[in-house]
């Protein structure tokens, strides 16, 4: 028998079939008497046959999952343009023109955050991140260079000002080229948690954490996959230390004017009146001048005169005389000229700060805090903006520019072209963190897809080297050479991790690794916080610690450790392509304990330890919600709220026992089926079948 038509895939409620129907299928001559019966006491029970089902149509016609990663779409719910009046038109406009506004406000807002948190990092980090590179005894070798690089990048949050200490060390000989470039190493892999922060912030809605999340590590795991394969490859051959000097010695540079700081004119009237700093006491404190170890690197005269004067002064003998015709004797004394330096102070800062006489690391903690808020709640309201201005036509517009590829002949161009799209954005704005950072929400928001972001990231590792390249055109003549062959090799870094991830598409392993850990984090929103606190903290200071027992102990530790992972890939790569190879036990992670092959068990605990303060933080997420409702007359629960939405859900989940399937997906049916039953069990003689009909 064919299927009911729209009901293929319905399950059949047994509520809403008589006992009639199946006592007449059972019991013929029972079922005579009893319709004898109701003919004479009243209108007949309406006897109904089971519908028959058949599996064809769901075998040949199997329900479409929805890809999490495809782009949502941003329709427009307001009135359409054509159906505004006048009013309602300028109206409109002065409300896009507002919007507009608004946005480039926190745009301004979000990036002088980003400066002010680099302050805070380094107020908090900066003496030890001098410490770090002080340690010239282990800089020999590469893998404590390259933690070395991350973990000083990431307490001072600029990768600029960890390679400017670099080139200070390798101009005063403290360091050599060939020990600095596996600092360069980690100072790129160190630069790209600040986005990954970002993307921390949109941990309220699942979906755009999702692809929040993957489009900030596709940054990462980029690096990471770099360093992997040309770490080795450097330490065997030194390739980027011989191309780079083979480029200088061609090339005669001249020392060149300082590089273009457009961002740096827009934003430092602002963050000056915050906080201010003098860098030179970490690059001090890196070249080991213990004077600067008491230093505080909050600057407090801004304005000062240096005046160098010949004076008259006494020496112990003549042999400490600037020469000999400078030199007199004057009874038991002995004269000679020198050339004294006085530095007078004329001006203090105007920031904040100036007259606090607060500790470098109490100040720093107050930055810290108060930047994160800014940035957090710019974000938001960077999202929310974003949201309602990119409707209908925009939306697509905007879309279709930015994720559409070339023709058929040229697609492979767009990606290229993206590339240098980011090259030249992140020149302008002369950071990749600040490029990378202002992407992730548009990434978020479903704008742009991971696949478009991953050459604009890599055009943005390009972009950041070009500028310290023209960074490194103006220093002086002594520190000109190691300066250039610096930004040269991080330059060539960048290209070489290009030419390996990207030209092939099966190449591009980031992609497909973000979208992995994007899943994971959408699933456990912990695991992201987690990841950034091993890969970015714990793993670089273990294995410095391990670097400084020496060779044998790093080599004893970390060896069977890589090969325990190796043989976890392998073993992965046989389980999913070629199961039949291994054994039974083999083919899945099952032999194992379940803490050992799934988050369930951690997210449980990690849930378990964090419920007692749950409630009280969605108490505080719905009066922000409220409050910020009131401010924007949304009249809608906001995205910070959805926590407590999914508290709720939960909470209702608990509380009220599973129902059974509905046999109708159309609500109209399912009403319409649901009084037939009430008509039903109003007739005499027949009442309803509860659980107890097979099918």
């Amino acid at each position: 028998m064919a299927p009911w038509p729209e009901l293929e895939n319905a399950q059949p409620n047994p509520n809403k079939y008589i006992e009639g129907a199946t006592s007449h299928q059972s019991t013929p001559a029972k079922g005579q008497e009893t319709g004898k019966t109701d003919d004479s006491s009243g209108p007949a029970a309406k006897i109904e046959l089971l519908p028959s089902y058949s599996t064809a149509t769901l075998i040949e016609e199997p329900t479409d999952v929805e890809d999490p990663w495809d782009l949502p779409a941003l329709q427009d719910t307001g009135i359409k343009w054509s159906e505004r009046d006048a009013k309602g038109k300028l109206l409109c406009v002065f409300q896009g023109i507002g919007k507009f506004i608004l946005l480039l406000g926190f745009l301004y807002l979000f990036v002088c955050s980003l400066d002010v948190l680099s302050s805070a990092f380094q107020l908090v980090g900066g003496k030890v991140a001098g410490q770090f590179f002080s340690n010239n005894s282990i800089m020999s070798n590469p893998v404590a260079g390259l933690v070395i690089g991350v973990l000083v990048t990431v307490m001072v949050q600029s990768s600029s000002t960890s390679s400017s200490i670099i080139v200070s060390m390798v101009a005063s000989s403290l360091l050599t080229v060939r020990a600095a470039i596996p600092i360069i190493m980690g100072a790129n892999i160190g630069t790209s948690i600040t986005n990954t922060i970002v993307a921390l912030m949109q941990a309220g809605d699942r979906s755009e954490f999702r692809r929040a999340f993957a489009g900030a590590t596709v940054h990462d795991f980029f690096n990471w996959l770099s360093v992997l394969v040309l770490l080795p490859l450097e330490a065997a051959t030194h390739y980027l230390e011989i191309l780079t000097n083979l480029v200088v010695d061609t090339f005669h540079f001249q020392n060149g004017e300082d590089a273009p700081a457009i961002l740096k004119v827009i934003t430092d009237p602002f963050t000056k009146l915050i906080i201010q700093l003098d860098k030179k006491v970490i690059q001090q404190i890196a070249m080991n001048d213990e004077s600067a170890q008491n230093k505080s690197l909050i600057k407090i005269w801004c304005k000062t005169f240096t005046n160098t004067t010949q004076m008259n002064v006494t020496v112990p003998s003549p042999e400490n005389c600037t020469s000999p015709s400078l030199c007199w004797t004057d009874g038991i004394y002995t004269w000679t000229i020198k050339n004294v330096t006085y530095k007078e102070n004329i001006a203090k800062c105007q920031h904040i700060f100036v007259n606090f006489n607060l500790p470098d690391l109490a100040v720093g903690i107050i930055l810290l805090i108060v930047s994160l808020m800014v940035l957090c709640g710019c974000l938001i309201m960077i999202v929310k903006l974003l949201g309602s201005v990119l409707k209908g036509q925009v939306a697509v517009v905007i879309k279709k520019t930015i994720n559409t590829d070339f023709p058929f002949p040229f697609a492979w161009v767009t990606g290229y072209l993206a590339i240098l799209v980011g090259a030249g954005m992140t020149f302008i704005v002369q950071s990749s963190s600040v490029f990378t950072s202002a992407m992730t929400p548009l990434i978020g928001i479903g704008v742009i897809t991971i696949e478009r972001a991953y050459p604009l990231t890599l055009g943005s590792n390009i972009g950041t080297t070009t500028t310290a390249i023209l960074a490194a055109l103006a220093s002086p003549g002594n520190t000109l050479r190691s300066s250039l062959q610096i930004a040269l090799c991080h330059f060539f870094f960048n290209i070489s991790g290009i030419l390996l991830w990207y030209p092939i598409p099966f190449t591009r392993l980031p992609i497909r690794l973000a979208k992995g850990l994007g899943n994971i984090s959408a699933k456990y929103r912990w695991f992201a916080v987690f990841y950034l606190i091993f890969f970015f903290f714990l793993t670089p200071l273990a294995v410095f610690g391990l670097s400084l027992a020496g060779w044998p102990v790093l080599v004893g530790v970390g060896v069977p450790i890589i090969l325990l992972l190796l043989l976890v890939v392998c073993l992965r790569l046989l389980q999913s392509r070629c199961p039949r190879v291994l054994p039974i036990k083999l083919r899945n992670w099952n032999f194992l304990p379940q803490w050992m092959h799934s988050l369930k068990p951690w997210d449980n605990l990690i849930t378990a330890a964090t419920s007692c303060c749950q409630q009280r933080c969605c108490c505080c997420c719905r009066v922000c919600c409220r409050v910020c409702c009131l401010m924007c007359g949304c009249g809608k629960c906001c995205r910070c709220s959805k926590c407590c939405q999914d508290l709720e859900e939960v909470q209702e989940v608990q509380g009220v026992p599973m129902k059974a399937p509905e046999a109708f997906a159309n609500a109209a049916m399912n009403i319409e089926a649901q009084d037939e039953v009430k008509a039903h069990a109003d007739v005499p003689g027949t009442k309803a079948i509860c659980n107890s009909t097979a099918f």
